[in-house]
């Protein structure tokens, strides 16, 4: 299994999965361009995509199951397309909305914004938001990698636009796609991004929002385990 972090976060949100899941899989978490340790490389999608299948690569065990969170999830998708035979399994995390039209509108704005807030009182927010909302034991790996916020407006200004339901038409695998309940934005395509696939499903975690893996840590673990021992064979 390769874990593909979400927008500013680094292959620490995934500590709890990774520790949960290493016993019964081969597992590794990235760090995407621009972010965690890789923050002085400049993103692309393309580069992210070649940072996922190096990952793969690494395992040593032929294609695998990658399993990509919010920004994490859409370059999933761009790896999927671009290297087919590497893809055991998809799962889409807070990743099934579409990024085109009138939707992207915020999100360019908060991209624009971002660069001209001090990137101390942004570690600040984001460090008291997770403290606050989440045990440490499920946070704190994340806080400790720090964030990148200089990536973010390069990451989203190459995703917004670019993806829709018609992505899931170039993924060569089976796919589950999988959502806090209580995130209504980025779930928003879902079933559209399930009707695109002949091998996709939607599960739904009660109760969590956006950041699923931290709101329900073990069932989001539990969904994961579930589909990759669902997943057939590899000759």
């Amino acid at each position: 299994m390769v874990f593909v972090h979400g927008t500013r976060f680094s292959a620490g949100q995934w500590s709890t999965q990774l520790i949960a899941l290493r016993d019964e899989f081969p597992v590794t978490a990235i760090d995407l361009p621009g972010h965690g340790e890789r923050a002085d490389q400049p993103w692309s999608l393309s580069a992210a995509a070649e940072s996922i299948a190096s990952a793969v690569d690494s395992l040593g065990r032929g294609p695998a199951l990658v399993v990509g969170h919010s920004l994490g999830g859409y370059a999933s998708l761009e790896f999927a397309r671009r290297c087919p035979e590497r893809l055991r399994g998809l799962v889409l995390a807070g990743a099934s909305a579409s990024t085109r039209g009138p939707w992207a509108a915020p999100y360019r704005a908060v991209a624009r914004v971002v660069p001209h807030i001090p990137e101390a009182r942004l570690t600040q927010w984001n460090d008291r938001f997770l403290r606050r909302r989440y045990p440490r034991s499920v946070v704190e790996a994340t806080i400790r990698s720090g964030y990148a916020f200089h990536t973010l407006p390069a990451a989203w200004g190459e995703v917004l636009g670019r993806f829709d339901a018609g992505a899931m038409r170039q993924v060569k695998a089976p796919v589950l796609i999988l959502n806090g309940e209580k995130d209504p934005v980025f779930r928003a395509g879902e079933a559209d991004f399930a009707r695109a696939h002949p091998d996709a499903r939607i599960e739904l975690i009660p109760r969590a929002r956006h950041l699923a893996n931290f709101d329900a840590p073990e069932a989001f673990t539990d969904a994961v385990r579930r589909f990759a021992r669902e997943l057939p064979a590899v000759n």
